[in-house]
């Protein structure tokens, strides 16, 4: 299979040789800063040829990544030259396949640059928000142990006057531990059953009997209960924003692709597992 070209070479030389860059006059995507047997390299491709570096190539100076993708651009070119033939399967699908995946995104690109109107955004959060239920949430501290007799006995020292947050700290095995136990604020759903079960039929204060679950005995104390309200638009807009726009996608895709003449026959009776064999291609 085609391999990527080798850019790490071009950037050790580069960061040895690199020299500062004389100044241009208003250059633009359209500048041609080198030439190879004619054809033009300009700006623009070093500018994409950056973009799609990996982001720790990205950190080098700028001076070091101009040169190297300068360099890199100048050899490809060089080598390209050399090429005689047709090209092998491989790399003309590879080339439709990028074409056609650049224009699609494009497409995209542009309706997910759409503004996305007051009113529009009025009815998604209507929608998810308005009518939306209160939700109770509750806010717990526990102390994990291995045994119900050692559970047995923290409720003992609890209701003597022991100070929960310093036992959690001396005995609870779980990761709460060192933080005295507290497990902040958690809806429903959100701990395993018996667990919940045990705080919510706790009043604000308690403290349970020994609750089991999968990973030992717990002692729990509920610190706080309080009731969610919904959150302002503005507080959403984004997530808003980025829902309706989500959907618009979706729908433009569904709607282009419904309308394309579209011939899947020539997909029937083939083995998916040939998608494999890639010495076809060869």
């Amino acid at each position: 299979m085609q391999k990527p070209a080798i850019f790490l070479g071009a950037l050790a030389l580069s960061t040895a040789f690199a020299m500062p860059l004389a100044a241009q006059d208003e250059p633009s995507v359209d500048t041609v800063v080198a030439t190879v047997n004619g054809t033009e390299i300009t700006l623009g491709h070093l500018i994409v040829a950056r973009a799609t570096l990996p982001e720790q190539y990205q950190q080098l100076p700028d001076e070091v990544l101009f040169t190297g993708i300068l360099d890199q651009l100048v050899q490809q070119a060089a080598l390209a030259d050399t090429y005689e033939g047709d090209l092998p399967p491989r790399v003309t699908l590879s080339l439709e396949n990028e074409s056609r995946s650049l224009k699609a995104g494009e497409v995209l690109e542009k309706i997910m640059g759409q503004s996305i109107s007051d009113e529009a955004l009025q009815a998604a959060y209507d929608a998810q928000y308005t009518d939306a239920e209160a939700e109770t949430e509750y806010n717990a501290s526990h102390i994990l142990v291995e045994s119900e007799e050692e559970a047995n006995a923290l409720v003992e020292e609890l209701e003597g006057g022991a100070d929960f947050a310093t036992l959690a700290r001396e005995k609870s095995t779980g990761p709460s531990g060192p933080g005295g136990g507290s497990l902040g604020w958690f809806g429903k759903g959100m701990m395993v059953p018996s667990f919940e079960q045990a705080v919510i039929a706790l009043e604000a204060g308690a403290i349970s009997a020994p609750v089991e679950t999968q990973f030992g005995w717990h002692v729990i104390r509920l610190n706080e209960v309080r009731q969610t309200e919904a959150p302002t638009l503005e507080s959403v807009r984004e997530e808003l924003e980025q829902q309706i726009r989500q959907e618009i996608v979706q729908q433009t895709i569904n709607e282009v692709t419904e309308a394309a003449d579209v011939d899947r026959s020539g997909a029937e009776g083939i083995d998916p597992s040939i998608l494999k064999n890639l010495e076809w291609l060869e």
